[in-house]
């Protein structure tokens, strides 16, 4: 794919088409979590009836899944944040180039290994529980368990600059370069304010920001979605609990 393109108006047509790519998007990433979620019922019902080797073929298709949606995805946002820079020159642009290069860049800063990611420790926690519920897993200790069936793919769940939690941001945005999740206008204002290198504001982030690489990410809508259907399970159980101290 390339363009000799000059006038003023390519960037644009690029930078709607582009647009419209990652809207269009979102509802099949969207759909994918909720065919995983689907799997990992389908294997509790599996495991209850003691077909261990049935779980674990679809704990496998799981984790392919996951990987195969997370590529989607990051090519998804790659496509975006090179028509958001993109200027016509006077060489031939290799945007399949550019589309790799910023993919790659996105599955290095993203949890690399599958197996490792939250849904996949849900999936093995729900089956787990079967036989087992309020027993550590297998090669687990107290100390050692970080992820828990109820946290998110979310690095903060505050921007670090509005305090806001993550489900008020109205437009979230993620940088590329460290995950950090911030409130587009308020980062966008605190980069244009600093006239040198700008460091993540998260305390303790290491990582530097560029206005390209901090973007609305297909994953970032759908892992924020997730965070407010499980603070709504939270409200619930808080709910029975104070109706049980009443009574």
């Amino acid at each position: 794919m390339a363009s000799t393109s000059h006038s003023g108006g390519a960037s644009g047509r690029i930078k709607t088409a582009a647009s419209t790519f990652y809207s269009d998007n979102l509802p099949l990433i969207t759909d994918t979590r909720k065919v995983m979620g689907l799997m990992k019922e389908i294997a509790v019902d599996l495991e209850k009836d003691k077909q261990s080797d049935m779980v674990k073929e679809l704990e496998d298709a799981v984790v392919e899944l996951l990987d195969i949606s997370e590529d989607f995805a990051h090519f998804s946002s790659a496509v975006q944040s090179v028509a958001d820079r993109y200027q016509p020159g006077e060489e031939l642009t290799d945007f399949r180039k550019l589309f790799e290069e910023d993919a790659s860049k996105l599955k290095a800063n993203s949890s690399s290994d599958p197996k490792k990611h939250p849904l996949i420790r849900q999936f093995k926690e729900a089956v787990w529980n079967v036989h087992h519920e309020g027993q550590l897993m297998p090669g687990e200790e107290q100390e050692d368990i970080v992820m828990t069936s109820t946290q998110p793919n979310i690095l903060n769940m505050k921007c670090p600059l509005t305090g806001k939690h993550v489900t008020e941001l109205v437009e979230p945005v993620r940088s590329m370069e460290c995950r950090h999740v911030y409130e587009k206008k308020t980062i966008m204002q605190f980069m244009r304010s600093k006239h040198s290198r700008i460091q993540c504001p998260v305390t303790g982030c290491p990582k530097f920001l560029k206005a390209d690489k901090v973007v609305c990410d297909p994953l970032l809508l759908v892992e924020i979605d997730e965070v407010r259907k499980m603070d709504k399970g939270t409200d619930l159980v808080e709910d029975f609990t104070m109706l049980d101290e009443d009574e």
